[in-house]
């Protein structure tokens, strides 16, 4: 029987990730790991959360004997490790945390899984997910492969990166069986608002300025997020072992033009006049160390494991809005608190 541990399960990606596997696959135990940290909400699994083949732990994947104690008392057999800090703006102002979740984290739950399976691998694994900012920044051509050189630019960058130079080391020295994914910006339903589609979103709703940085010239590809599950899912059983897969949405977009699209979604289903939240865009001071264009190449998970995106951004955009209309109530519980705080902190400058 496989016993998988999926950190940060309560998560944003990792809800999503969790609510598959345990639909999908009624054979298997899904273990849950969250510390519910401010973007981890269990609300996020409400539907599931009474499946006879769904266990929810609270653990920090920093305390070693507690993740020493998760592995012992689940058997747990193959890992997918999402658990992780991942604001770019947060890691400017706290480039410590990030180092100790993303970094030390990792390494907690790599010895966790080195010791409790005792060099016996067979039908293990340890699944990292992790992001393309590991890259770097590209100039107005060409894309991000499996092969381009690690260049991170901030803490939050930095501390992915080294989580995965852990797991590599861990394969190359001891063995471990492993398995890498390095995705673009996810966007979609259950996301904690402090990221761009559901901050904006909640913003143009209450009439909210919108803070773009610079000129809103920056470039990502954009992923949705039930396409990156379907990824996670396709490399979890059939990527090869010591393997790292680029998982993108071929879909590139300036941020000032994806604003734009928000705006005219958002406004046309709250039956406001096209334009009407125009006037909310409002330009602030760059981010330090912003990368212009992230691009990530997907064509080794597509040719290999026969993967790719199963809709546009538009209508992935479309469904995406009308989930945050329809769930204002998740919406108010998530932005309340704390993160009124953290948000004056960061935009209200």
């Amino acid at each position: 029987m496989r016993n998988i541990l999926v950190t940060g399960g309560a998560g944003f990606i990792g809800s999503h990730l969790v609510r598959l596997l345990v639909n999908k696959y009624p054979d298997y135990h899904i273990v849950n790991m969250d510390v519910l940290t401010y973007a981890g909400n269990l609300e996020n699994l409400k539907d599931i959360e009474t499946k006879e083949n769904y266990t929810f732990v609270k653990c920090d994947i920093c305390d070693v004997e507690k993740v020493q104690q998760v592995f012992e008392n689940y058997q747990i057999n193959s890992v997918i490790h999402l658990a992780a800090e991942s604001h770019v703006d947060r890691s400017i102002e706290d480039p410590f945390s990030f180092a100790q979740t993303n970094v030390m984290g990792t390494l907690s739950l790599l010895q966790a899984a080195k010791d409790y399976w005792n060099e016996d691998f067979n039908e293990k694994l340890f699944y990292h997910v992790s992001t393309d900012e590991v890259y770097g920044s590209l100039a107005e051509e060409g894309y991000f492969t499996e092969e381009t050189a690690y260049d991170p630019h901030s803490p939050y960058s930095a501390s992915k990166a080294s989580s995965d130079h852990f797991v590599r080391a861990f394969a190359d020295t001891y063995g471990m069986p492993t398995v890498i994914s390095n995705c673009s910006n996810n966007y979609g339903s259950y996301q904690f608002p402090e990221k761009l589609i559901p901050l904006f979103i909640n913003n143009i709703v209450h009439n909210k300025p919108l803070p773009v940085y610079g000129k809103g010239e920056n470039i990502r590809d954009w992923l949705f997020v039930n396409d990156h599950a379907r990824a996670i899912d396709v490399i979890f059983h059939d990527g090869k072992l010591g393997e790292t897969y680029n998982i993108g949405g071929f879909n590139e977009w300036k941020n000032i033009d994806l604003i734009k699209v928000i705006i005219k979604t958002v406004d046309r289903l709250l039956g406001r006049e096209e334009g009407t939240s125009d006037k909310l865009i409002t330009y602030v001071t760059d981010r330090a160390g912003h990368d212009l264009r992230y691009a990530i190449d997907s064509t080794k998970l597509k040719d290999e494991l026969g993967w790719e995106p199963s809709l546009q951004f538009e209508e992935g955009i479309e469904k995406t809005v009308a989930w945050y209309l329809e769930n204002t109530v998740w919406l108010s519980q998530v932005t309340s608190g704390k993160y009124q705080e953290y948000y004056q902190k960061m935009y209200n400058k």
